[in-house]
């Protein structure tokens, strides 16, 4: 996960600009067939963060509700113009967290995927980086997020940290 705080990043034809105002929860990158068909590619990479973390600066997305292959409906959140996605609402964390294209940051290097998720549909020509955690499928965010970033997710969403 980056040390350094702050994250700015664009739409394609710019009417959109966003900051993430500190380093994210978590970076996946996940390989499952909807986020290769949603994202045009072999996997999309995804930086969570708390939604009030995340600031517009210019412009105003706009919510596109999309069935996942849960068949739980995400939103994402594109540019009105270029239709670029720029972050989406999950079920799971729901407005709490957004996840946050990567590629959309004016630095995507800054921001390499802490985990590979879905694995067991990731396109067989693709390698997976060395020194990241891979999993077939999802995950248990305790056996591998940081300690301070499950506290985060726990305080947006407005639960207290379970001890121990």
């Amino acid at each position: 996960m980056a040390a350094e705080e702050g994250f700015e990043g664009r739409c394609a034809c710019g009417e959109i600009r966003y900051r993430m105002t500190s380093a994210p929860l978590f970076v996946h990158a996940c390989h499952c067939t909807e986020c290769q068909r949603l994202s045009g590619s072999a996997f999309a990479l995804n930086a969570l963060i708390e939604t009030d973390r995340l600031e517009l600066l210019t412009g105003d997305t706009e919510a596109d509700p999309v069935a996942g292959t849960s068949g739980k409906p995400q939103t994402i959140h594109r540019c009105p113009h270029c239709r670029v996605a720029l972050w989406s609402h999950y079920p799971g964390a729901g407005q709490a967290a957004a996840f946050v294209r990567v590629g959309t940051l004016d630095e995507p290097a800054r921001l390499p995927p802490d985990i590979a998720i879905f694995t067991s549909s990731r396109l067989p020509w693709l390698p997976l980086p060395e020194g990241i955690p891979a999993v077939e499928h999802y995950y248990d965010r305790r056996d591998h997020w940081p300690a301070e970033s499950l506290a985060r997710l726990d305080a947006a969403r407005g639960r207290p940290t379970p001890t121990a």
